[in-house]
This record gives C-alpha cells, structure tokens and sequence, in this order.
C-alpha cells in the first residue's frame, strides 16, 4: 500500500475502480425487515429513471400479491418469467438468458437471496445478478439484513429464527451503492395488523414471532450499523485513490499497539473496552522484532477472541509505520501502553508518538501493578558470548602492546571500532555495547598517555575517547539493529517459503489422505510433532499423525475439543488451557469448523512460528474443502448419469418394446379369434411374427441387463486363450442376416487372450449394427490382422456409414446414427456395450467411415476395429 503522505493515490484503490468500471453499476436496497417497503422505492425510483430516457426492464418483481406494489409497477417492461416444472408444480423463474439477450440500460432484480428452482444455471439468484453485471448491465436489486451470511447466527439468537436464505457479504461489498429503507417498528407493525405486507391470518402469527417490537428495533440497528460501514469503506477508499492523507474522523475506530512487554494484553483489554464502548471496531498492531515472546502471541491471541482483527508489519521505524497504517485505515483512536521507570525504548516511542499523532486521541494504558519498575537487562545472548568477547578484547590488547612501536595509538582505536562492529552484528547489541566499553578503557589504559593510567594528558585524545565511545555505542547499537532486522526478514522469508512449497504440494494433493499427510508432515518440520482430529457429527476422530502413533492426553484431548466448539486456538500459549504441551488451530471450512491441526509445543512458540501454523491451518482447511466439494461434484455427476442412464432406460423400454409387444398383441389376438378361418400360410407368418418380435424384446433385455453389468461393475473377466475364427463363427451363428458374412484370419493373427462370453457378444453387437445398417443382401466382412503384440479385428460392413461428427458419439449409451433412409430398430446400447467389453478386456475399439476400398460412388460403409492382446 502507498504511502499516502507522499501525495500519491493508492494504487490498489485505482485498480479497483478501474475494475468496478468495467462491470455494470450494482445497486442494493437493504432493508431492515420485511415489509418496510424496499420493492416499492425501488420501483418507484426506477419510474424516475424511466421518465429520463434509460432503458428500464423489471427482470423479475415478487409482489407477494400486494395491490400496492402490482400497481406501482405500472407501465414498466417487465420479462417473461422462466416457468421450471418440480416436483409436480411449476416455478416462476427469473429468466437470466432472456436478460442477456435483452440487454436493458438498467434490469431490477427482486429478492437477491432467493433460491432458485433446482437444473437453472446457478443455484442462487445473486449469482445470477453476478453473470448480468459481468456482461455490463446495471442491476437493481433488493436484500433484507437478516439475508446477509455474516449475521445468520447473530439473527437466530434475536429472533429465534434461522434463516435459510443468504447472501455472502461479498456481494454487499462489491455494490457500487448501497440504499437502506427503514420503518419504526411500531410504523411496521402498524402495516402489518393493516394488511400491507402479510394476509391477516399470517400477519397475527408474524406480530406475535419474528415482528415483536424487541426484534424490529435490533434488527434496525444492525443494519444502519452495517450501512455505516459499508459508507466508511466508500470514504476510505476515496481517500487512497484521491491521495488524501485522512485521517477523517466519520467513524470511530481503536487501534492497540501490542509490544513484547507485561503491558501487551492490558493494551487488548484497555482497547477492547473502549471499542465496545464506542461499538467500533478493534484491530492490534504489531511491529514484529527478535526479542518476541509468548506475552506478544497472547496479546494478539486475545485480540481474536475478543472479536478484533491482527496486522503485523516489518518495519524499521516503529512510530512511522503506525502513523501510515492508522492514516490509511481512517484510525481516531491509538492506545498504548505506558512506559515504565526505566525503560528508555517505550518512553522514547511514547514521546514521539506524542509528538507525531496530532490528529489522533492517545489513550494511555497504566503498567500492570505486578509488573517490575526495572530497566531492560542489557545482555542478549550468553556468558559464552561475553567471554569470546573479553578473549578477543585481551588478543587484541596484547598485539597492540607488543607492536606499539610499530603501531600508532590511532590504529588501535580502529582496530577497537572493527571488534565492536564484528561482534555486534555478529552476536547483537548486548556484546556489542560491552565490546565498546571494555575497549574504551583498554585503549585509554595501554595505549594513550600517560600510560597504564586512566588519566589523558592530551586534549587531543581527550576527544578522540569521547569519539571512540560515540561511535563505539552508536555502531554497536545499529549493527545490533541490523543484525535484528535481518534475522526477522530471514525468519519471514524462511515462513513464506515455507507457505509457499506448502501451497505448492498441497495443490498437487488428490485425496483426503495426501492432504492430511502433507500437512502433518509440514507441521512436524515445524514443531516436531503434529496431529490432525477431522469432526465427524460433531466428535473429533484422529486422521494422521507425527511421529506415527502419536495420542492426545485427556486434557489435550479436551483443549481439540474446545477449539473445534468454540472456533478458537487453544493451548500453550493462549488463554485457554495454556499448561497443555499443544497448540490446537481450527480448521475452518466454509461456515463452519471441520477439524482441528495440533502441533506439539511444550513451550510457546514464537509469534512467526504460530503465524506460520495458522496459515498452514487455513490452507489445510482450503485443500479439505476443495477434496469435499470435488467429492460431492463426483458424486453430483455420478448421480446425474445414473439418473440419464434411468431416463433413457426407461424412454427406451416405452418406445422400443412398445412396437413388438403390439406387434405379439396383434397377432395372438388375431390367431385367438379368428385362428381356425385363417389359412396355414397366415397362421404361420403370424406365428413367425410373433417369434421374431419376441426375440427383438429378448435382445433388448439382454441389452439392458448388458448395460446395467457394465454400469454396477460386475463383470467377472476371464483372460484366455481363444480361437479368433471359432469365436466368429459363434457370432454370426446368433445373428440372423450375417450367415453369408466373409471371415478372412490371418495366420499370424489367430489367437487373442480375452473373455470368451464378453468377445462373443462384442462380436453378435458389431455384426448385429452391420446387419441394421447395411442393404439387404450387401456383402460383411471380418479379418484379422497382426499388430505388434497385439490382434487387430475388423468387421466391415457396406452400409449408410456415420458421418464425421458422429464418429466419437457412435460408441455412447443410447446413441443413433442420424443417417440413413430408415430407422434401425434397438436401444443404442449395442456398440456402447461393446466398448465397454472390449476395455474391461484390455483392449481398444474404434470405428472408421467411410471405408477407404469402397467404389465413391456407392454407400460410404463403416469400419469397427477392435485391438485385444496377441496370445
């Protein structure tokens, strides 16, 4: 984000002005309640555009049967509504194909959390509203606040209804616009008891349920408190995109300043206090260091709990970073906390905030009574360090005492500098201040005179020592900061790459356990040990773990518990359960928590060790959602193909047994009544009628039962080894209409390993499709030949052929080849089933038409291949 002092617009408020242009203008009326008259300012104000020339259509208006409303939709155009049968009834729709054709200036949309009838485009009618602005349309539409996803818990307790219809938050973002109609509850339960909104009977239920006068007015509040935050994220971001450096005080809000001292969680609770009070918004701020501690991880841990939001930033001045975030987020208020006696950081920060934040109301928090009145302890890191220090301290002194003569005493004050800058950027600012003054008066004792004293004799040096201590603290204290600043970046790299790779195999991970695995195996490189709990109607059950085995105590078990019920970290290190050796994250899904992450943590862990696991915890979350839904997408599908495959079965049983079952009807009744009179020859061509019908119905049967083999998956499939010629001998046996069929095996290609029964049928299907097709009398062919380690087989027929663009459809369910002077008889299922064989035996089939040795003057043919394993 710009700096908005530097007098540049942000660039991320440009883009997305740019990106809102190119939509269509969304307008939202929200309404408080129902009934407070949202659909009828809406009209109204679209009769006002109307009368200034723009093309206004009424894409769909629920009146709900209220004259008042019917009527003030007056000479409006209104669409077609789209009529989708269910369930033995008819929906009235809105129709978005007929809105995307129409292409008005301005479409007014009713109801934008409506659900729609099930088989439309969207499951819901916002989405809809989505697809219209995206192809630049403006959109009117209309939502009551009880509808917005955010509040859906929130209403249930007020009202003790649950709301099935919502709308995500989202889609109130993205409006460009935003209208709140409102009533006084006792003005709305006024037209309630008077017929405007409900029918009498209803209208008594509703005055006594969901419209008590308690109800109406918090449902008020909620939704001008959501209006005015809608309006204060319109005045921010025409503050970033005009570069207005803000802050402007329209709207409270509290922003703590979390550091790692005893004051951090009294800051949360101060600033937490005072949000509420003023019912604004918190947010903690945190500028990360190396010296974080379990007491800033709580502190911003407690800023989750009580409903705030957390930002941490990187930075090297701690007060300009606040100052530009708190202009940039519109911030009035900023508590921190107050230095202690003693501690120069805090009261020079505190100072300089006082100094710098002018336009802001500073609210400063007392020390906590229990925490120490002392200074920070000077050392960072240990008395290894310190003695590595002396060592090289007294290396250097007796180097330069032996080589004095050589050496001027100016150069050992360099040398000193050096050591102090090596060992403050090395080991910190601790060694490096004592590396300063150690060598301060080393230099003063051996190397200035008079010697072996602590007294200088020339002014000079006076002011060479007074330099060299300078320089000395000032170089040991920035090198230290460096050296900070460094490790703090090298720990953020080191998490993002970390993040990164994460998403990247996480991306890659299929199924519920890949998932799992890669996210314990993160959390184990992380913490050394990790376990993932999954609900399961509402209990917790173990899905993987590291190391293997791995079992919660009954205490940790009741800390997963705690942060799956109540959506909140739990563990060391939090305010919940904190002598528990885990730390448990929530794994939120949508709306909702599906399990809980554990990483093993007998300490605290550190600020960017628990933000790197919350992220891992999101992202775990995402991946679980992801496998879930595209679960229930195959589901979905595998559903919609059982229920095609139901349909067309029984569209084919009704349309294709229909015609021999008449045809066997007919003739028994005609052989039943008037059988004696008939003459032998009518007898038997009834009697073959009936046979040949029969045996149609039998082979449609067969089909099916064929089909529904293949669809249950219970083929049993034998490999042998099986004689080609024999097999198709068998074939055309059972096809009527292919005994003068040619047959043309190759020598070296006579054997096949397949499934006797399933080859046979593939082979009576082929011929059977052949015998349909093809002239009466024309000539069927079947060769083989050899191809590599496999067995090609052809049956060839002279027939009406398929078109090109049929000829990767021939091989699907119920499918009919559209060319040809006559319809073939049959389910479509012969070559589906065919394939289906063919692969459940290793092999491959294929068809081809026209065929290439065919005069072009006659019928194109068609060629079937079928490609098995040579044996």
């Amino acid at each position: 984000m710009a700096n908005q002092n530097d007098g540049r617009p942000d660039p991320d408020a440009l883009l997305a002005n740019a990106q809102r242009s190119e939509r269509g203008h969304l307008k939202i009326f929200l309404g408080a309640a129902p009934g407070v008259g949202k659909t009828w300012e809406m009209l109204t104000a679209a009769h006002a555009k109307r009368q200034k020339g723009v093309d206004v259509v009424a894409g769909l208006i629920e009146t709900h049967g209220r004259a008042g409303t019917i009527e003030v939709i007056g000479e409006l155009e209104q669409l077609p509504r789209l009529n989708v049968p269910y369930r033995g009834q008819t929906l009235a729709e809105f129709d978005l194909d007929a809105a995307l054709l129409r292409r008005p200036a301005l479409l007014l949309v009713d109801e934008l959390a409506h659900t729609n009838a099930p088989g439309l485009r969207h499951a819901k009618r916002w989405q809809d509203v989505l697809d219209v602005l995206d192809a630049g349309i403006d959109v009117w539409t209309t939502v009551n606040v009880q509808h917005l996803e955010s509040l859906n818990d929130q209403i249930t307790r007020i009202t003790g209804v649950r709301v099935g219809e919502t709308v995500p938050d989202t889609v109130l973002d993205i409006a460009d616009e935003i209208e709140l109609i409102d009533l006084p509850p006792a003005e709305l339960r006024a037209r309630l008891q008077e017929g405007f909104v409900y029918r009498p009977d209803v209208a008594a239920r509703a005055l006594e349920g969901f419209f008590r006068e308690g109800n109406l007015g918090a449902l008020r509040e909620i939704a001008l408190r959501r209006a005015a935050q809608r309006i204060d994220k319109d005045v921010t971001r025409y503050m970033r995109s005009s570069a207005i450096p803000g802050p402007w005080p329209v709207a409270e809000k509290v922003l703590a300043l979390i550091g790692p001292d005893d004051a951090a969680s009294n800051v949360v609770r101060h600033a937490a206090r005072l949000a509420e009070a003023l019912r604004a918004p918190l947010t903690s701020f945190y500028i990360e260091r190396t010296d974080d501690n379990s007491k800033v991880q709580a502190a911003l841990d407690l800023t989750v709990q009580l409903g705030g939001n957390v930002v941490t930033q990187s930075a090297p001045d701690m007060v300009r970073a606040v100052m530009d975030y708190a202009a940039a987020q519109n911030i009035t208020h900023i508590v921190v906390g107050r230095a202690a006696r003693g501690r120069w950081p805090r009261r020079r920060f505190s100072e300089a905030l006082t100094r710098q934040a002018l336009a802001y109301t500073l609210h400063f928090v007392p020390v906590p009574a229990a925490a120490p009145q002392r200074p920070d302890p000077l050392p960072q890191g240990n008395w290894t360090t310190y003695l590595w220090a002396a060592a090289l301290l007294a290396a250097i002194t007796f180097s330069g005492s032996a080589l004095k003569d050589i050496l001027p005493q100016e150069a050992m004050g360099l040398i000193f500098t050096g050591l102090i800058a090596a060992m403050a950027s090395r080991e910190g600012r601790g060694p490096g201040l004592f590396t300063a003054i150690v060598g301060f008066f080393l230099w003063n004792f051996f190397f200035l005179p008079p010697l072996y004293t602590f007294s200088v004799a020339d002014p000079r040096d006076v002011v060479a020592l007074a330099v060299f201590l300078l320089v000395g603290i000032v170089t040991g204290t920035l090198a230290g900061r460096v050296r900070k600043e460094a490790a703090t970046a090298s720990a953020r790299v080191e998490a993002l790459r970390r993040i990164s790779l994460f998403g990247q195999r996480l991306s890659r991970a299929v199924t519920l356990s890949d998932i799992l695995n890669t996210a314990i195996e993160e959390t184990t490189a992380i913490t050394g040990a990790g376990i993932v709990l999954l609900a399961h109607n509402g209990a917790l059950t173990p899905e993987a773990s590291r190391p293997a085995g791995t079992e919660l105590d009954e205490t940790a078990e009741a800390a997963a518990e705690w942060c799956l019920t109540h959506d909140m970290e739990t563990g060391t290190g939090t305010a919940t359960l904190p002598s528990v050796p885990w730390r448990f994250f929530p794994l939120r899904g949508h709306g909702t928590v599906v399990g809980v992450l554990g990483a093993r943590a007998d300490t605290p862990p550190p600020a960017p060790t628990v933000q790197t696991l919350v992220t891992l915890a999101d992202q775990t979350a995402l991946a679980l959602e992801r496998a879930r839904l595209a679960l229930q997408t195959a589901r979905t599908e595998a559903h919609q193909d059982s229920q095609k495959l139901r349909n067309a079965l029984l569209s084919s049983l009704s349309h294709d047994l229909r015609t021999p079952l008449t045809a066997i009807r007919g003739a028994a009744e005609t052989l039943a009544a008037s059988g004696e009179v008939l003459s032998e020859a009518t007898r038997a061509d009834l009697l073959a009628a009936i046979i040949q019908d029969a045996a149609r119905m039998g082979k449609f049967l067969a089909n099916i039962i064929d089909m529904a083999r293949v669809e249950a998956g219970a083929l049993d499939i034998k490999h042998e080894r099986l004689s080609l010629e024999a097999i198709a001998e068998a074939a055309i046996a059972r096809v009527p209409g292919a005994l003068y069929t040619a047959l043309n095996v190759a020598r070296d290609a006579t054997h096949v390993r397949a499934d006797p029964t399933l080859l046979e049928q593939v082979l009576v299907n082929l011929l059977d499709n052949a015998v349909k097709y093809a002239p009466p009398g024309s000539r069927i062919s079947i060769s083989t030949q050899r191809e590599g380690s496999n067995v090609r087989l052809s049956v060839a027929d002279e027939g009406v052929g398929i078109v090109p663009t049929e000829l990767q459809a021939v091989f699907d369910s119920f499918f009919r080849a559209s060319r040809g002077d006559r319809v073939a008889p049959g389910t479509g299922l012969g070559l589906a089933i065919a394939k289906a064989f063919t692969e459940a035996m290793d092999g491959r089939i294929s068809a081809q038409s026209p065929r290439l040795d065919l005069p072009a003057d006659g019928l194109p043919g068609t060629v079937i291949t079928l490609e098995l394993p040579a044996a």
